[in-house]
């Protein structure tokens, strides 16, 4: 797996919701800054 470095465009990429649906990064995002926290869940 390779690190995203400063400048680096995002990798689009598919992901399922936990309630059903998926989300499309980045083009799902809006605005021209983002956060995107990616959490495990329980250990």
């Amino acid at each position: 797996m390779t690190k995203l470095n400063t400048g680096d465009v995002f990798p689009e990429l598919t992901l399922n919701l936990v309630g059903g649906g998926s989300v499309g990064l980045p083009g799902d995002l809006e605005g021209n800054y983002r956060v995107i926290l990616f959490y495990r869940g329980h250990w």
